[in-house]
């Protein structure tokens, strides 16, 4: 896929202080997210929350990685993600978070409150002073899960996108490589 000219030729697109991009698997949430911090600035921190567990996720981590290139600061978090944003934070350069479903995954192996965790970063979003994006998969339309660990895992994910799509100014779904803007202004489009 061509890319596009770099934002310092085309001019930066401003970002709004909280945007949430969601899709289901292979949507294309990633790369809009990150088109959105490359259009906005000359550099961008990208807080990674997966972990290698395996071979096929190390390849995901290393191809996502390799993607990136050298516009992109890496952070690692996979399970403090507020504290990451607030120690991370600096003018002028936007943060991305990769992804919160993974996050919530993170945390319930670790036995963490995960209600606790989401108010926390909501709090952080509503204070930090820099654009972040954080993308996020839409796990509830699917069927009902027939476990009690995944049907947690599932409403973890519901509660989490609904309180950040209330934190944010604007939020995108993503189907089939096509962003659907849901939430705020689509830059893309005249108003």
């Amino acid at each position: 896929m061509a890319r596009r000219p770099p934002p310092a030729i085309l001019g930066f697109v401003p970002l709004p202080r909280v945007t949430l991009v969601m899709g289901g698997a292979r949507s294309g949430k990633s790369q809009h997210a990150e088109t959105l911090v490359e259009d906005a600035a000359a550099s961008g921190l990208y807080i990674a929350t997966a972990t290698a567990g395996d071979r096929e996720m190390a390849d995901r981590i290393r191809h996502h990685r390799d993607r990136r290139g050298p516009f992109w600061t890496t952070v690692e978090e996979p399970l403090h993600l507020a504290h990451a944003i607030e120690a991370h934070a600096l003018p002028g350069r936007p943060i991305l978070v990769d992804c919160l479903t993974i996050w919530i995954s993170n945390l319930m192996l670790e036995g963490r409150s995960v209600d606790a965790e989401t108010e926390r970063l909501v709090a952080t979003l509503e204070d930090t002073a820099v654009p972040v994006v954080l993308v996020a998969n839409e796990v509830g339309q699917g069927i009902v899960p027939d476990n009690a660990l995944a049907r947690a895992f599932r409403d973890h994910a519901g509660r989490l996108n609904q309180r950040v799509a209330a934190a944010a100014e604007r939020v995108v779904m993503m189907v089939a490589g096509l962003p659907m803007v849901l939430k705020g202004e689509d830059p893309g489009r005249p108003s």
